[in-house]
């Protein structure tokens, strides 16, 4: 194909995705040049195995151990699946950076549309700011334990806040100025990732002095949810701490809606969200898997591991297979990835922010709803992400209890914003008009799976996860929830029902000379 007939090509879909938008009621003012794999590569680097696995590895390997880690990645891949599905099949309907929230007013009645876009926002606002908390604290705690291999270095409280700032504040800096550059870190990221994992697993498979065995792998059951003798599994039972313990692979399996909060800054957005979707959450719990059996049958010592000095587990069975030079290079490796994850979660954040203000629906919507003429980024929200991150972090510090709780607080609260836009897909079947990409007559069955999955889920993660239960190993996961679930509602009812009316049809407004940005002059014009 010659130059001047691809650049046809290209011209034609980027004309019908701007006029699939402009059918949405909204106009093109983010940069569109993301095409399939770029979209994919979004959602694939803040899924992030290299992130979420091992932030979380020494929560798994005491909340049911080997054998809960690995069955239970199995079966939350499996339902994280039917949740990716019953979600691609809505975005390519609705491609738009909104998400979530945005269908959830698409596939209400007219008159629940406001409710139902305002409480799946907030629970996605929520979630959002939970995962790029989870993913860049955990960053810089890595690099915390990894400057004291060959040093003196001794991190305190105080320094890894400090670490935990400057890593939020250069993948700021980075979405703020760096769009353009945006779409070659993002194949990077997808390369770093790919390979990263495997070289890492071959290193540490090739040289443990010895492995672990099938039986280890697969059938040990570790409750070190409490003292000896008064774990959750004497106090309750043993299928208690298997639930909470499907945390980490759930955690780590979270934030594929970036697909969708990019798609229109993707090309053919209608089927790359939604490909991007499937193929994100597929390459993930393949090579998920594949990293978590090579870390659980390199273990040398189950106690030293457990009880390492560097106070992470992932950190120690580098250092017992390829010694300090080699756990240096494996810890720069995930380092890496969890910083471009961070990154990339910053920019799914801010676009979700930018979409939410834009249509009103947070405090301050006429200050954060603008995008930047020159960069072409929605700047305010980008910096909004990292200051919420940041506060959200702080009672991390030293609590590894509080951390979990974090990554609670991010499951839960996205895996809700999925679960109501999916819930009304199904209410409302018969009225759902379908994109390109759909499901047929899987598309029922795969959303009650998907609905029972998230329904369970978000009951599991508020439970306690360490016996006895007190002030500093409370799961507070429940108050954030309790918090957001407050303030939508209660505002809602207050304030918000008089003049929040949903998705906010730009074009239409602007054309009659309203004011898009004021939702209350919007209304007839609101989905």
């Amino acid at each position: 194909m010659s130059d001047s007939s691809e650049a046809n090509v290209k011209n034609r879909t980027l004309e019908k995705d701007e006029a699939e938008l402009a059918r949405m009621g909204y106009k093109q003012e983010l940069r569109r040049e993301l095409g399939l794999l770029q979209n994919f590569g979004v959602s694939f680097s803040i899924i992030s195995i290299m992130t979420g696995m091992p932030s979380l590895f020494l929560y798994g390997l005491n909340t049911g151990g080997p054998a809960v880690m690995v069955w239970g990645w199995v079966v939350a891949s499996f339902f994280t699946m039917l949740v990716g599905l019953a979600m691609a099949e809505v975005c390519s309907a609705h491609p738009t950076s909104g998400g979530p929230y945005f269908w959830a007013a698409m596939l209400s009645e007219r008159k629940n549309a406001p409710l139902a876009s305002w409480i799946t926002g907030w629970f996605n606002l929520l979630g959002q700011v939970a995962v790029t908390t989870g993913i860049s604290f955990a960053c810089a705690t890595f690099l915390s334990t990894v400057c004291t291999l060959k040093s003196n270095f001794e991190p305190t409280p105080k320094t890894t806040i400090g670490i935990y700032a400057a890593v939020l504040f250069s993948q700021g800096l980075t979405n703020t100025f760096g769009v353009h550059l945006l779409h070659y870190l993002n194949n990077i990221s997808v390369w770093w990732h790919a390979l990263g994992t495997f070289s890492l697993v071959i290193a540490i498979l090739a040289k443990a002095p010895t492995h672990q065995s099938a039986k280890f792998v697969f059938q040990t059951f570790i409750d070190g949810t409490g003292p000896p003798g008064a774990g959750w599994s004497d106090r309750a039972s043993s299928a208690y701490v298997v639930v909470i313990g499907i945390l980490m692979a759930q955690y780590t399996l979270t934030g594929f809606d970036a697909s969708a909060h990019m798609t229109e800054e993707t090309q053919n957005a209608a089927v790359a969200g939604s490909i991007g979707i499937i193929m994100a959450i597929g390459v993930s719990a393949i090579l998920g898997w594949f990293l978590l059996l090579g870390l659980l049958f390199s273990i040398q010592d189950l106690q030293g591991t457990l009880q390492s000095k560097t106070g992470q587990p992932v950190t120690q069975i580098f250092l017992d297979t390829v010694g300090e030079n080699g756990a240096i290079v494996l810890m720069v490796i995930v380092i890496g990835a969890m910083y471009f994850c961070g990154t990339f979660s910053i920019t799914s954040n801010s676009r979700m922010m930018y979409a939410f203000a834009r249509d009103g629906g947070i405090p301050g919507h006429k200050f954060f709803n603008k995008v930047d003429a020159k960069w072409k980024s929605p700047i305010r929200t980008v910096w909004l992400a990292c200051t919420l991150s940041f506060i959200l972090g702080l009672p991390s510090l030293g609590s590894s209890v509080a951390f979990a709780a974090a990554t609670s607080i991010a499951t839960i609260g996205l895996y809700i914003s999925y679960g109501i836009p999916i819930a009304l897909r199904v209410i409302y079947r018969k009225k759902f008009v379908r994109g390109p990409f759909h499901l047929g007559a899987f598309s029922f069955p795969v959303a009650i799976g998907a609905i029972a999955w998230i329904c369970f889920i978000s009951i599991a993660f508020i439970l306690p996860q360490v016996n006895p239960v007190d002030s500093q190993t409370f799961n507070y996961s429940i108050v954030a929830v309790g918090i957001v679930i407050t303030y939508s509602v209660g505002f809602w009812i207050i304030s918000a029902r008089k003049w929040f009316t949903g998705p906010v049809k730009q074009i239409s407004a602007e054309e009659m000379g309203v004011d898009s940005t004021a939702p209350g002059e919007t209304e007839k014009y609101s989905a």
